[in-house]
Formats: structure tokens, C-alpha cells, sequence
């Protein structure tokens, strides 16, 4: 994580650099704008963090084995697809779970249905997707994208199994 936070350390303050020099308090601005996300954004990152982190101390390492570890095999893909699916927000909710889940011992193949499931499929995005697009064409991106999950989390299993996060 220190590389990253660096790196977007660095940007922003190149940023705020460039807003101050163009004149006009674009920069205040800018600063402004970032407080409302944060402001927006917190609680939710909040609760992923909170819910990674309960995760493994809370549900045994039996359990999660039996259901989503390396022994589970196509149960552990198909759950890992259909709760990625029905995960709602966005990398900041995501990306949480699927830490506590490493920790709790889940496999690659499930690890990645899960992040395929949760891009591809995105139950919580249909109504917006439906109101912007139509529901045709929805209903054509999720009979395209809605066997992906599995697959991929399959293949991530057949290829990948033996690595340990």
C-alpha cells in the first residue's frame, strides 16, 4: 500500500500545484470537492473495513473452507460468482470483502468469481443500467456476461490453484 499512497500523494499534490498557479482559487475548489467525496464516501469505506475485518474472525475457518476455501471447489466458484453479483457500490465495498476473504483462507477460483461476478454481473447497477440504456440492451449484457463468473473463477482454479495469497 505505501507504493500506491505515494503515488497519489504525489498527484495530488502535482494538482493542487497546477490549480494554484492557473489563478482563479481552482484549487480551493478542487480541495472542496474532494472534502464532499470524502465526506460522501467515508461511511461506506468505513463499513467494507469493517465487515473485511469481521469476516475472518467471525466465521470459522471450517466453514469457510468447506464453502469457499480450496476444497469447495465449483460450490466455492458458484458462491464466490453469485455473492460477487449481489455486492453492492463499488471497489471500495468490493475490494474489502475479498481481503477478509483471502484471510479466511478462500480459494483463487472463488477470490475470482467473486471480483468477476461483482464486475460483470452487478445486480445493484441494473436499475441505473436500465433507466440509461434500456432494457434490452441490459438484458443482452447479462445474458452475455452472466456464465463469466464461473468460468473465469474455474479457470483461475485450474490454472492458478496451487498459489497461495
Amino acid at each position: 500500500m505505501l507504493i500506491p499512497t505515494l503515488i497519489m500523494g504525489l498527484l495530488a499534490v502535482v494538482l493542487i500545484g497546477m490549480g494554484y498557479k492557473r489563478g482563479g482559487g481552482e484549487h480551493i475548489v478542487g480541495l472542496k470537492s474532494a472534502a464532499v467525496m470524502t465526506g460522501e464516501a467515508l461511511p461506506l469505506l468505513l463499513f467494507a473495513f469493517i465487515v473485511a475485518g469481521m469476516v475472518p474472525v467471525l466465521i470459522p475457518s471450517e466453514v469457510i473452507a468447506r464453502w469457499v476455501g480450496h476444497e469447495s471447489g465449483m460450490r466455492g466458484i458458484m458462491i464466490g460468482s453469485i455473492a460477487g453479483g449481489l455486492t453492492p457500490g463499488g471497489p471500495f465495498v468490493s475490494l474489502p470483502i475479498v481481503a477478509g476473504l483471502i484471510k479466511s483462507g478462500a480459494s483463487i477460483g472463488t477470490l475470482v468469481a467473486f471480483l468477476t461476478g461483482w464486475s460483470l454481473i452487478a445486480i445493484g447497477r441494473i436499475p441505473l443500467e436500465v433507466g440509461i440504456l434500456g432494457w434490452k440492451l441490459t438484458l443482452v449484457r447479462l445474458a452475455s456476461t452472466f456464465f463469466l463468473p464461473p468460468i473465469v473463477g474455474w479457470l483461475a482454479q485450474s490454472v492458478f490453484g496451487t498459489i497461495k495469497i
